[in-house]
């Protein structure tokens, strides 16, 4: 039904997930909470809160939080089912909240109940700007379907992709030792580079294929393919593409990952779903903009969405 129940010390009731998707419709005096536009939801709260005295801050997601209700907001991509009947992305995110006891109210996502449950530090830290780069600040670069993006070029090595980015420093690694038995005195291999500057998270792999690029879409750079600009239409731009190839829409894969994708031409979209910790601002949720994943031509799958291993943050 929706609802996640989360114990403390001694098997009790401390906390409730309520989910945006299948969860009860939750009411707060005249406040509907769930499955809402983040924005309308923030309107309502904000004005409760000034009759009743209470402070709202933004938590780590840049949802609204109050200490005094023991709430902390969140929000979701909304889904619905294709024509086709599989499940995919609507441009839509809607509400979410977590509602807890008063021994977790003040900070809930910091203790240790809460962490065991969603440890939110696994999630990238915002720098404390604005994370949104405006349009006329970040370089365009061109897609060349399984060969390049922009400067960086398939099975280039690590040193070669931070020069290809000025020389830029990655603000984390991640990676893993391959061979447990022997710990960390075998040999590291490098997952992911992240470059904050440039916008990009470069995958790399220990075996002959080849490794995706990522680019968020809050971040720069902007990417385009012929004429089709992936944060605008690429849904509609795949299916419609007309250029008569079988394999250039794959539905498979598409049902697989729940966002338009196709192997032909290494793409893979997916959604920044707007997760903007505040950071030193007052940052908050706008909408769901689109990333892209674009991958060689020698990976036999769709890459996995997050990768897993050894933080060298």
């Amino acid at each position: 039904m929706g609802v996640t129940a989360i114990h403390g010390p001694g098997m009790l009731l401390v906390a409730v997930a309520i989910d945006a998707m299948s969860g009860p419709l939750v009411r707060f005096g005249d406040v509907e909470l769930i499955a809402r536009v983040p924005s309308e939801v923030r309107a309502d709260i904000d004005a409760l809160a000034r009759q009743e005295g209470v402070g709202v801050r933004m938590n780590w997601s840049g949802d609204p939080e109050v200490a005094a209700w023991g709430l902390s907001m969140g929000a979701t991509q909304a889904w619905e089912l294709s024509a086709e009947g599989h499940v995919q992305r609507t441009d839509r995110v809607i509400s979410e909240a977590l509602l807890v006891a008063p021994e977790l109210a003040e900070d809930p996502y910091g203790t240790e109940t809460i962490v065991h449950w969603w440890d939110i530090r696994e999630q990238p830290v915002n720098p404390g700007g604005w994370p949104v780069t405006a349009d006329q600040d970040r370089p365009r670069w061109e897609w060349t379907p399984l060969e390049s993006v922009g400067p960086l070029w398939y099975e280039m090595s690590p040193q070669q992709v931070a020069a290809a980015l000025g020389g830029e420093v990655p603000a984390a690694r991640r990676g893993h030792f391959p061979h447990y038995w022997y710990g960390e005195s075998a040999q590291w291999y490098l997952e992911e580079d992240r470059f904050d500057e440039a916008g990009v998270t470069a995958h790399a792999t220990s075996s002959p294929r080849r490794a995706p690029v990522g680019a968020p879409a809050t971040e720069k750079p902007a990417v385009s393919w012929s004429r089709f600009h992936p944060a605008l239409g690429v849904w509609a731009a795949l299916i419609s593409s007309g250029d008569g190839s079988s394999g250039m829409w794959d539905q498979r894969t598409a049902c697989r990952s729940c966002h338009p994708s196709t192997a032909v031409a290494g793409l893979l979209c997916s959604c920044a779903g707007a997760d903007m910790a505040p950071g030193q601002v007052w940052s908050s949720r706008a909408g769901a903009p689109a990333c892209a994943s674009l991958f060689g031509s020698s990976w036999d799958s769709i890459p996995a969405g997050s990768m897993r291993g050894t933080s060298t943050e």
